[in-house]
């Protein structure tokens, strides 16, 4: 058949990851404009009951792979693209994130496709796909149509929608042989990095650090912060991340999470693209940096020039004494 493939992400108690969901059912939308059908592709042990439970978001068929292991790029490129080829899928949909990246760039390598990446919208014109995605700093936009069969298309996080159609998967069992050099690697251990409990994407309210907190513990300040709010979370920069000073988990940007609160309070950061990218959508920004020239305040509702160690146990104190 020609179709919509997607790769559904899971952890290791078989939960499915949301962007995955949301990939399942952007991919059922499109099959149904294009009068063809959406499947996904899982590996590793998922039970009968939940494969067929995909089926609740739009997908009428789910291909299960129990010999290969889940979270290892090259293994999954195995399957999909043994689905692919044997059943004429026309494209391979993504729903972001590092594997998937990982995947979908080995997918296109394999079966000579084309990809694009970083896609915000996909939509059908003249019975095919089209890609949307953000060029120029995000400052246009670029639609991507595919010469030749596979497509390949990798989501921005949290660029499609989860809906929930109701219905059950039909299962079909796969035994695939993998490639010698999908076998060179071993899982050993998986799971959150750091962080498990930090959910920023569903916070109304986000204190989003960056190096100028100065440190790890600068960090303490941002989650008083936070605490003084209903429903927030402390998310952080990269360069934060990777200086270890927060969890990956509360990442923001092009290579961690899109959010969209309703305030997002940036400490510190300094507002480089890769940033902004993650969090522009939130409904109201307000910055406090002591750089004046700091980018983050061209695209905030409110600019604080000042020194942040001051300002935030003021703000903290007013908040906390507002709510009494």
């Amino acid at each position: 058949m020609a179709g919509i493939l997607v790769y559904a992400l899971h952890d290791d108690e078989g939960n499915f990851n949301k962007n995955s969901l949301g990939a399942l059912s952007e991919a059922a939308k499109l099959a149904g404009e294009l009068g063809t059908e959406a499947a996904a592709v899982i590996v590793g042990d998922i039970s009968d009951e939940g494969a067929q439970g995909l089926g609740n978001y739009g997908v009428t068929k789910v291909y299960r792979a129990k010999n290969v292991t889940e979270g290892l790029a090259q293994p999954i490129v195995d399957v999909m693209a043994k689905v692919i080829t044997e059943n004429d899928i026309s494209y391979a949909l993504f729903g972001g994130g590092l594997l998937g990246f990982e995947i979908g760039a080995g997918l296109t390598a394999r079966l000579g496709a084309g990809v694009t990446m970083e896609v915000t919208k996909v939509k059908v014109d003249g019975g095919k796909l089209i890609s949307e995605r953000p060029i120029l700093q995000d400052s246009q936009i670029a639609d991507v149509g595919y010469v030749s069969e596979p497509g390949i298309i990798i989501g921005r996080l949290n660029a499609f929608d989860i809906k929930e159609t109701g219905g059950s998967a039909e299962i079909v069992d796969l035994d695939v042989e993998l490639s010698e050099w999908s076998t060179k690697a071993q899982m050993i251990t998986r799971g959150e990095q750091r962080g498990a409990d930090i959910d920023i994407e569903a916070a109304d309210v986000l204190i989003g650090g960056g190096r100028g907190l100065g440190s790890a513990e600068g960090f303490d300040g941002a989650e008083a912060l936070a605490g003084a709010f209903d429903n927030s979370a402390v998310a952080a920069t990269r360069a934060v991340v990777d200086a270890g000073w927060w969890p990956y988990a509360g990442q923001i940007g092009q290579t961690g999470k899109t959010v969209a609160p309703k305030l997002y309070l940036a400490v510190g950061v300094s507002g480089a693209i890769q940033h902004k990218v993650g969090m522009q959508n939130s409904e109201n920004i307000v910055a406090i940096n002591k750089d004046p020239n700091a980018p983050i305040f061209e695209f905030s509702d409110l600019g604080i020039v000042g020194d942040l160690n001051k300002i935030m146990p003021k703000l903290t104190e007013a908040l906390k004494a507002r709510k009494g």
